[in-house]
C-alpha cells in the first residue's frame, strides 16, 4: 500500500513538473514575394494556416512570420535574407519564388536568366540550412491558368520550376510542388481553359480557393511528423 502511495505521489510530482516546461514554440518564416506579402492578410494562405492552427489548439505552438514584398526576385530574397529572415532565427522557413523572375523578363525586361537564378537560390538555402532551418522550396505555380500549356510562359514556368525541384533533391530540402499541384487542379476545374479564376484572380495572386489549397499543402507540411 505505502509502495502504491508513494508511485502516486512521484507520478504526480513528474506531471506537475513536465507541465510547468515551457514547449517548444516553432517559428515558421514564409519568405517570397507578392502573393507571400498577400498570404498574411486577411484571407490570404498564412492567415488561413493560423487559423487552422487555432481550430486544432496548436497556435500556442506555432510562430508564424510573412516575409514578402511585392515584386520581389531571387536576388532581392537574397540581399534581405539576414534582416528579414535569419534575424528572426526560424525554425522553418518556406520559400516561394520564381514567378517575378520569369513574368519581369516580358513584363520589364528585368527578369532572371536561369543560371543566376539557380546561383542565387543555391545561396539562400545554404545559408539557411547553416541557421539550422528546415527549408521547404515552393515551385511557382503559374502565370496564367490555362490547361493546355498556352500560357506565354509556361516555359520558363517549367524550367524554373525544374531547378527548384532539382535543388531540392540535391541539398535535401522539402517540395511542395505547386506548378504541378495547380495544373492537376486545373485540369479538373478549368475545363473551359480560361486563364484565370480557378485558382487565381489574375493567373498569378490567389484567389480564396488558391489561399486555401497553397494553406492545405503548407500545413500538411508544417504538421507531418
Amino acid at each position: 500500500m505505502k509502495l502504491f502511495v508513494r508511485s502516486l505521489i512521484i507520478l504526480g510530482v513528474f506531471t506537475m513538473v513536465t507541465s510547468m516546461v515551457p514547449q517548444k514554440i516553432t517559428r515558421v518564416v514564409f519568405f517570397g514575394d507578392s502573393i507571400t506579402e498577400a498570404g498574411a492578410k486577411p484571407g490570404g494562405y498564412i492567415t488561413k494556416i493560423g487559423e487552422a492552427l487555432q481550430a486544432k489548439g496548436l497556435t500556442n505552438l506555432y510562430d508564424l512570420v510573412g516575409a514578402g514584398i511585392g515584386g520581389n526576385k531571387v536576388t532581392d530574397l537574397y540581399l534581405r535574407l539576414n534582416d528579414d529572415v535569419v534575424s528572426k532565427n526560424p525554425d522553418v522557413v518556406f520559400i516561394w519564388i520564381g514567378v517575378n523572375d520569369v513574368w519581369h523578363k516580358t513584363l520589364t525586361g528585368t527578369g532572371t536568366d536561369a543560371d543566376k537564378f539557380e546561383k542565387f537560390y543555391t545561396a539562400i538555402i545554404l545559408r539557411l540550412q547553416a541557421k539550422n532551418c528546415k527549408v521547404i522550396l515552393c515551385t511557382p505555380a503559374s502565370i496564367g491558368e490555362k490547361i493546355d500549356f498556352t500560357n506565354q510562359q509556361d516555359g520558363d514556368l517549367n524550367r524554373y520550376s525544374q531547378i527548384i525541384r532539382d535543388l531540392s533533391k540535391n541539398l535535401k530540402c522539402g517540395l511542395i510542388d505547386f506548378r504541378e499541384i495547380f495544373h492537376v487542379y486545373n485540369l479538373k476545374n478549368n475545363p473551359g481553359n480560361k486563364p484565370s479564376g480557378s485558382l487565381t484572380v489574375d493567373g498569378v495572386h490567389l484567389n480564396p480557393e488558391g489561399n486555401q489549397l497553397v494553406a492545405d499543402k503548407m500545413l500538411e507540411v508544417m504538421l507531418a511528423k
